[in-house]
C-alpha cells in the first residue's frame, strides 16, 4: 500500500478501536505519516457521559479513566502500525483536549535516520518557536537540554524536548507517582502554552489545537500543534 492508503487504513482502524473501547469513537480521524512519525489527530471525540462529567467539573476523572484504557490499547495500536508500515514503534504519546473534544496520538518508530522530507527540518519561524518553547519550559520546570521540531505538513508541527525534569519530578517518577505528575504537568504546561502570546504570530496561523505528552523513563516530551494556515495568527481571530 502507498502512504495515502496506509493513512486511510490506520484512520479506519483507530476509529473502530476507540469506538469499541470507549463506547463512542471520534467523528473524524486524521493520520499523517512522515517517518519516523505517525501522527493521529482525533476530532469530536467525547461521549455523552463525559460531557456530563465536564459540565460538573470532573475532568480529572475523565483523564484518569482514559489513561487506564490507553495502557491496554497502546500495545495493540503499535502492533497494528507495525503491520501496516513495517516499522517498529519505539515511543507512543497521547493527549486530549476535552473542551475541544479532540485528541492526538504520536508514535515514533526506530527509523531515526531522518524524516521523509529533509526540507521540513527547516521552516519559517523555527528558531523563534524553539525560543518560545524554552521560555514556556523554564516557567514550568527548567530549560530543556535539547529542543527539536519538525513540520510534518502544513497543519502539523511536532516539538520534542529532551532533558526536562527537575529533581523533585525525577523523585516522583522513582516513587511511581506517575499519574499525579502527569495530571499536574498537563494543567501547568497546557495552561502556559495556551496563554502564550507569541505562538500564533510565530506560526503566522491560528492554532486550532495543542497537545503535550511525556515519556517519564526517557525524560522526554512531545508537543503537537495543529494550526490553520488559512487564518493568519496575527489577526487575533477566534
Amino acid at each position: 500500500m502507498n502512504t495515502d492508503q496506509v493513512q486511510k487504513e490506520l484512520a479506519s482502524y483507530i476509529g473502530k478501536l476507540l469506538r469499541d473501547n470507549f463506547g463512542r469513537g471520534p467523528e473524524t480521524v486524521f493520520v499523517s505519516i512522515n517517518q519516523p512519525f505517525i501522527c493521529v489527530y482525533l476530532r469530536k471525540f467525547l461521549s455523552p457521559m463525559e460531557k456530563v462529567l465536564i459540565s460538573d467539573n470532573h475532568e480529572s476523572f475523565i483523564q484518569t479513566s482514559r489513561d487506564i484504557l490507553m495502557k491496554n490499547l497502546i500495545p495493540e495500536i503499535n502492533a497494528y502500525m507495525t503491520v501496516l508500515t513495517g516499522l517498529t514503534m519505539e515511543e507512543f504519546y497521547y493527549d486530549w483536549n476535552l473542551h475541544n473534544q479532540s485528541g492526538m496520538f504520536v508514535a515514533i518508530s526506530n527509523n531515526r535516520a531522518n524524516i521523509e522530507q529533509p526540507s521540513e527540518l527547516n521552516y519559517p519561524g523555527k528558531d523563534e518557536l524553539h525560543q518560545e518553547i524554552i521560555q514556556v519550559s523554564q516557567q514550568a520546570q527548567k530549560v530543556p537540554q535539547e529542543v527539536l521540531s519538525y513540520k510534518l505538513n502544513e497543519r502539523t508541527i511536532i516539538v520534542i524536548r529532551n532533558g526536562i525534569f527537575i529533581t523533585i519530578e525525577r523523585e516522583l517518577i522513582r516513587m511511581g507517582q506517575l499519574e499525579v505528575l502527569r495530571t499536574a504537568k498537563r494543567r501547568v504546561e497546557k495552561r502556559l502554552l495556551h496563554n502564550s502570546m507569541r505562538l500564533e504570530s510565530i506560526f503566522d496561523a491560528k492554532i486550532d489545537d495543542s497537545f503535550v505528552s511525556w515519556d517519564f523513563d526517557r525524560d522526554r516530551s512531545v508537543i503537537l500543534f495543529i494550526v490553520n494556515p488559512k487564518q493568519n495568527g496575527r489577526n487575533g481571530l477566534d
